[in-house]
């Protein structure tokens, strides 16, 4: 199966990264409200200018996400997409290989090498995302990358739901993320609040890593239930009010299911992908 070209997988996730602020996502930034000291349109900006290096022709996967991140912080200033790049990147240069989208993107997180690392490394150093803490071993904040990305990633997955999909083959976009997108769409939803569905369907599944990362494990998981609660929400029926009820009461207390948002964008992009041609196998 032949690859999509640069300027298809650009455009995807570019879309794909739009699609998800049009969606309201309780507590994350999106166009019913900013938060967290972002606005949407530095969500917009940072979509527009990471797009031609996410999607770079040949580039691997470090390179894509540390090209991408120096351009976004030298355009928006501040740190508004490492998790989208860092889930992004791989599904981009599977997308290109060809050969179906899982097997390929399986391929290349195998074939990961040290200058992939190096260049992570540097575009995690470098967007200086809260909450990470300290490592024993693979610190981010180290003088040298380790030479094994997966390594890195394997002993931050219990931790970090971003790191875990480097090891588990991004596990959850398709037993998560893409289900919940075909049963909102089975059940009549259309976007935005089909993406609504994907993002409070990752919010009640897991407890999400930023959320527990700034405010502690047992926070994470009450936030998860409360998740819950909103899926029994009729989304058809549009329930802005009662939506933005609870993105106020959790911005309030400064909560941001960031991760859960990431992972929305990915399976919005993933979906894009199949649907271009970068078949599933």
């Amino acid at each position: 199966m032949s690859g999509l070209s640069p300027e298809t997988i650009a455009e995807a996730y570019r879309a794909s990264c739009l699609a998800e602020l049009d969606a309201l996502k309780p507590g994350n930034v999106h166009v019913f409200g900013d938060g967290h000291r972002m606005a949407v349109s530095d969500f917009v900006a940072s979509a527009d200018i990471s797009a031609p290096h996410l999607a770079a022709r040949g580039a691997r996967v470090g390179r894509r996400v540390l090209a991408a991140m120096e351009a976004t912080l030298h355009a928006v200033g501040q740190n508004t997409n490492l998790g989208i790049l860092l889930l992004c990147a791989p599904l981009a240069l599977a997308a290109e290989r060809g050969g179906g989208l899982r097997a390929t993107l399986a391929d290349i997180l195998d074939d990961l090498d040290p200058t992939d690392a190096a260049e992570v490394f540097a575009a995690i150093r470098a967007a200086d995302p809260g909450g990470l803490g300290r490592a024993e071993r693979h610190d981010v904040t180290g003088a040298e990358a380790p030479a094994s990305l997966h390594a890195a990633m394997a002993e931050a997955a219990p931790r970090d739901r971003i790191a875990r999909a480097y090891v588990t083959g991004f596990a959850d976009i398709f037993a998560i993320g893409l289900p919940a997108l075909a049963a909102a769409r089975d059940e009549g939803l259309t976007p935005p609040w089909s993406t609504t569905a994907v993002f409070l369907g990752y919010l009640a599944s897991v407890p999400d890593s930023h959320v527990a990362r700034k405010h502690g494990p047992e926070r994470a998981e009450s936030l998860r239930a409360e998740a819950v609660d909103l899926l029994s929400l009729d989304l058809g029926s549009r329930p802005v009010a009662e939506l933005l009820a609870r993105d106020r009461a959790w911005k309030r207390e400064n909560l941001n299911p960031g991760t859960s948002a990431d992972m929305t964008v990915a399976t919005l992009f993933a979906d894009r992908l199949l649907a271009r041609g970068a078949g599933l196998p």
